[in-house]
């Protein structure tokens, strides 16, 4: 009852938070790490310890996941380059430079020095999702951002297997450790391509939203554990499994399941989210505790240093692997010319870290194969938490500043692509319908033949109008006139229920036809 109580109590938290983060204009995440500290220093308050297990079978695979499922194939290729050497290069410099300067620093072995490194190095894929999303930023950043934390988990848990074996049997094989690396990766990403495979067919074979949805959430897990009991990459069998079903969905699920898995998908994610950030923020007192003894001011010392080392790790590595490529390969300029470096210096400053860098501190061994206690431990645990606190709060709560200081704004593009997309669909179904002017009955197809003439001109419109303009399907004149006759029409059904007309069921019925108008829009653009 008492676990029952504390998670029930913490998922109040999480939404009065949430609410908060909204009203301030804050990434929730920030807020929620600051609540779990906050939580962790009430007197009498149950101890909260969070299980690395749980983090890696419980928490992860449902969170890379649907990021995966709803990640743009398209876009995830065309910037594949600058993807791979955040996701493996960063991890790797960021890994050697602060295990070298954690060794300097504090005199811990150096392969446990790489042990942190490997801990603090891969930037978080729920806290930059979280962050960025709200932001009105180019796409080609997002993507970028967001294709380089699905992928350089997978990077530096390999790395950290490596680190923990080098502390614990001192030595080290850089051979060995790459075709480990080759064979664990590339392991995971067929794993993950044949679940997805099996995934698909499967669900094309279904129409029960229910069960459709009970098998997404399943997927996940089926590529991770496995993959992982192998020896293989989970992340990556994860991200690629959830990759090659959002490709192929669109084909093969039906639109009453899409309604259903949707909405699911996003209400678990913001669970599993909360849940997850308000942990990290209640891991002080045991992180504290670890440490008992020690000088503070020596640990606050040791943590801005080693925060100040992964934050420029990210800027010195960032800054020439954009422009280096370009200078030394022609053809890569000639196919993606030089970036703006306001765009560079966003990317370089968005490096927030999050509960896969903790749950891989907590998981570290206390004791080595021959009884010994693993160097630094505590130690690493505390300038990991430091890390991802550090670059939560001051990276996250900086960033909205220095894009409107650096004056970066959206470009469009998926609201100019959505204006065609739409076009080329109406265009595409009135010629279809002019086809069957002859063997339909004519007064369905001039009533259609009507609507969608009307929705091509509403979207010419819309079209003509500033880039600034969010896609929607209609003129905003259009839409608050729609918005005003929603209205009283959901009035209307109201007061026939009250008044006994007609039933509860009835009135749901006609009210989510209602909400689905509703929902259309006030469709928020991506």
């Amino acid at each position: 009852m008492v676990v029952v109580e504390t998670v029930l109590v913490l998922l109040v938290a999480i939404a009065g938070l949430a609410l908060l983060a909204r009203k301030l204009e804050l990434p929730y995440p920030i807020l929620l790490v600051l609540g779990g500290l906050a939580f962790a220093l009430v007197p009498g308050l149950p101890e909260v310890k969070l299980d690395p297990e749980l983090v890696f079978l419980f928490f992860l695979p449902p969170l890379l996941y649907p990021a995966a499922l709803f990640t743009s194939w398209r876009d995830f290729r065309a910037n594949l380059r600058p993807i791979t050497l955040l996701a493996f290069g960063l991890v790797l410099f960021t890994t050697l430079l602060v295990g070298w300067l954690a060794h300097w620093l504090t005199g811990m072995p150096l392969a446990a020095g790489f042990v942190l490194g490997s801990i603090v190095s891969p930037s978080d894929a729920v806290a930059a999702t979280a962050i960025t999303e709200r932001l009105h930023v180019p796409r080609r950043i997002v993507t970028v951002l967001d294709g380089e934390s699905l992928v350089n988990d997978a990077t530096a848990l390999v790395a950290l297997r490596f680190a923990i074996a080098a502390v614990a049997t001192g030595s080290f094989s850089l051979l060995h450790a790459g075709g480990e690396f080759v064979l664990a990766g590339g392991g995971g990403i067929l794993f993950g391509l044949g679940i997805g495979w099996l995934a698909v067919q499967v669900q094309s074979r279904l129409d029960d939203p229910p069960v459709q949805t009970t098998l997404s959430l399943l997927t996940p897990f089926a590529a991770y554990l496995p993959a992982d009991r192998l020896g293989l990459s989970g992340v990556l069998a994860v991200v690629s499994a959830g990759m090659y079903i959002g490709w192929r969905a669109p084909e093969i699920v039906s639109a009453r399941t899409r309604l259903h898995v949707g909405p699911f998908w996003e209400t678990l994610v913001f669970l599993l989210n909360g849940l997850v950030f308000i942990l990290i923020g209640l891991q002080l007192p045991e992180v504290m505790d670890r440490l008992a003894g020690q000088s503070r001011l020596v640990l606050l010392g040791d943590a801005v240093v080693v925060c100040g080392a992964v934050i420029v790790a990210r800027i010195l590595w960032v800054f020439p692997a954009t422009y280096l490529p370009r200078v030394l390969f022609p053809h890569i300029r000639r196919k993606d010319p030089y970036p703006n470096w306001r765009s560079v210096a966003i990317v370089a400053w968005t490096g927030m870290r999050g509960v896969v860098s903790l749950a891989a501190a907590l998981a570290l061994p206390l004791t080595l194969p021959n009884g010994s206690p693993f160097p630094g431990r505590d130690l690493i645990l505390f300038l990991t938490f430091s890390v991802i606190l550090a670059t939560l709060v001051l990276q996250g709560l900086s960033l909205p500043p220095l894009i409107r200081w650096l004056g970066v704004g959206h470009d469009h593009v998926h609201e100019n692509e959505e204006r065609h997309a739409r076009l080329q669909a109406n265009h595409a179904a009135l010629t279809r319908l002019n086809e069957l002017a002859g063997t339909a009955e004519p007064a369905a197809v001039e009533r259609l033949r009507g609507e969608y003439e009307d929705r091509i001109r509403q979207l010419q419109v819309c079209q003509a109008e500033p880039d600034d303009r969010p896609a929607h399907l209609h003129t905003d004149a259009y839409q608050n006139l729609l918005a005003e006759a929603l209205v009283i029409e959901r009035r209307a059904i109201i007061q026939l229920r009250n008044e006994r007309v007609i039933n509860d069921h009835v009135l749901r019925r006609i009210q989510k036809d209602l909400d689905y108008a509703e929902g259309r829009l006030l469709r928020e653009p991506d």
